[in-house]
C-alpha cells in the first residue's frame, strides 16, 4: 500500500512539473483577458489593459486574443487597438481585420464551446520602467455584437 502511494506521488510530482514547465514562458511578459457580456458587447464599451512597468528593455510582440461563442453572426471581426507607449507618450492606432471563419465556413480558431483566436497586431519597443496603456473596441456596423465572451492582449519579448 505505502509503494503505490509513492507510486502515485511520484507521478503527480512529474505531471505538476510537465505543466509547471510548459505553461511558464520567461518571454510572455503579459497575457490578460478582459470579459465582454455574451449578450452583446457594445461598440462604446473600450476593453483597457494597462502591461508593466517591463523589467527588460527590447521588442514586444503584441497579440490580440479573442474568444468567442457560436452565436457570433459574423465571419469576421475589425478591432481598433490604441496605444500609448509611457516612455514616448506616443499614441499609435491599428485597425485590426480578424478572419474568424476561412473559405470552406470553418472556425480558424480552436475550442469546443468557444472558439479561441490569436492574432498578430504589431511590434513595439519598451523601455525598462516602461508602461503600456493599450485599449481595444469593435468597429462593426452593428452597435452590439453578441457571442465574443473575452478579448485579451499578449505580449511576448523577442530576441
Amino acid at each position: 500500500m505505502a509503494n503505490s502511494k509513492h507510486t502515485l506521488l511520484y507521478i503527480v510530482a512529474l505531471a505538476l512539473c510537465g505543466v509547471l514547465m510548459t505553461a511558464c514562458n520567461e518571454k510572455t511578459v503579459y497575457y490578460h483577458y478582459e470579459h465582454t457580456p455574451m449578450a452583446g458587447w457594445d461598440k462604446n464599451d473600450t476593453l483597457s489593459f494597462v502591461v508593466g512597468p517591463v523589467t527588460v528593455s527590447g521588442h514586444y510582440q503584441e497579440d490580440i486574443g479573442l474568444r468567442i461563442g457560436g452565436e457570433y453572426p459574423f465571419t469576421g471581426l475589425t478591432l481598433i487597438v490604441e496605444q500609448k507607449n509611457e516612455s514616448k507618450q506616443l499614441l499609435h492606432v491599428d485597425t485590426l481585420a480578424c478572419n474568424l471563419i476561412d473559405e470552406r465556413g470553418n472556425a480558424e480558431g480552436r475550442g469546443l464551446s468557444q472558439s479561441q483566436y490569436l492574432f498578430p497586431l504589431s511590434t513595439v519597443d519598451l523601455q525598462e520602467g516602461a508602461r503600456l496603456y493599450v485599449s481595444v473596441r469593435h468597429d462593426m456596423k452593428r452597435d452590439i455584437l453578441p457571442g465574443i465572451a473575452d478579448v485579451g492582449l499578449r505580449l511576448v519579448r523577442r530576441h
